[in-house]
């Protein structure tokens, strides 16, 4: 394999070698603990514009299958491992970790110290970072590059193109695609509904029009609050009285809508281990996390809304349920893929919501 650099924003600089394509690749750095899930990892698109580093040391054991994907390409900017393995062994396995890389023109680092570039991120904060194998090139002007790197609207680079659906006998849900994992499309249609996908940016008139049982907001990357148009669409949906369901960027946008406010946390949550307990059942659950903001407490109007979870790391917000509407969000992700299905049951509410909604429409 081929020599390469991992060249960090503050001027640190870690060598190793390349796996996947070789080049030049610019992102914000970020770490995952998870110990597997690195197909659905690649393929999230909550993870556009970023370089993902795995705390794991072993990555690509069980190699790249044609089940796990949560969307249509690997979203991440570039990989970087400990150890990447070169002959994998699972029977659902298709390819390697390095061939699929290639094949989908992303750059990764192996043979790093990934716990010494953890321990950075989470004493620095979050930052840009350069993946090159052009390792002879002067290090100031890449440091130039990487420090005038930004992620701009990511999630209109991730959302479909264009409206599609899933068909099913029972409740029709709009899905307003920040960002989807297809997960949490397979998890509404494995409860028979009637899924109709949108684009982020499509209007609340065209989403009214089909008379949907219930909207979900998805996952999605990047800064809440640049999605400004979709935060005023959310709004119009959230008055109109139908059950709202929010997901990671979707929890954010609701909450923006009311009024709160979110903030960036210094290195985020990325990995399937993240304890959440919910404060009206008073159990903690594992859940699987991928996101760098969060909604301040502070800024939450109490006569609105609850907080339903809370981060048992941090005590950060991991849920809140309105009182006006029949809305709830949560920051994590309940269709898991990876992670644990502990908190699967959220989905369940929203269809328990939804029978709510058509019995008093009735």
């Amino acid at each position: 394999m081929k020599k390469a650099i991992l060249v960090l924003e503050d001027g640190t600089i870690f060598e190793g070698s390349s796996f996947g394509m070789e080049g030049d690749v610019i992102g914000e750095i970020v770490f995952n603990t998870g110990m597997t899930g690195y197909q659905e990892i690649l393929t999230d698109p909550s993870y556009c514009g970023q370089i993902v580093n795995m705390t794991y040391p072993l990555i690509g054991n069980y190699g790249v299958n044609i089940d796990d994907f949560e969307s249509s390409k690997p979203q991440v900017k570039g990989f970087i491992v400990r150890e990447l393995c070169k002959s994998p062994s699972n029977w659902r396995s298709a390819e390697t970790l390095d061939h699929y890389l290639k094949k989908n023109h992303i750059i990764g680092i192996e043979g790093i110290d990934t716990r010494a570039l953890t321990r950075i991120l989470r004493d620095n904060g979050t930052m840009n970072g350069m993946i090159s194998t052009d390792v002879e090139s002067d290090v100031n002007k890449k440091i130039e590059q990487i420090k005038a790197f930004t992620i701009n609207n990511p999630v209109n680079e991730v959302t479909c193109k264009a409206p599609y659906e899933l068909k099913g006998d029972g409740f029709k849900v709009a899905v307003i695609d920040l960002g989807a994992k297809l997960n949490i499309v397979r998890s509404l249609s494995a409860r028979g509904c009637n899924v109709h996908v949108f684009p982020a940016h499509t209007g609340a008139k065209e989403i009214m029009e089909i008379q949907p049982d219930g909207i979900m907001l998805t996952n999605g990357p990047g800064n809440p609050k640049d999605c400004e148009s979709i935060i005023e669409n959310i709004k119009i949906l959230i008055d109109s009285g139908i059950p709202i369901f929010g997901i990671c960027l979707g929890h954010q946008l609701i909450a923006l809508a009311h009024g709160a406010d979110t903030e960036r946390l210094k290195y985020g949550h990325r990995g399937c281990n993240h304890p959440v307990k919910d404060v009206t059942k008073d159990l903690t659950y594992i859940t699987s996390q991928n996101h760098g903001y969060t909604i301040i407490e502070s800024s939450l109007n109490k006569e609105l809304a609850e907080v339903s979870h809370i981060n048992m790391n941090d005590g950060t917000i991991e849920g809140v349920r309105y009182k006006n509407k029949p809305v709830f969000t949560v920051q994590f992700h309940p269709e898991a893929s990876p992670g644990p299905k502990d908190t699967a049951y959220l989905f369940d509410e929203f269809i328990q919501a939804m029978t709510r909604y058509r019995e008093e429409k009735a």
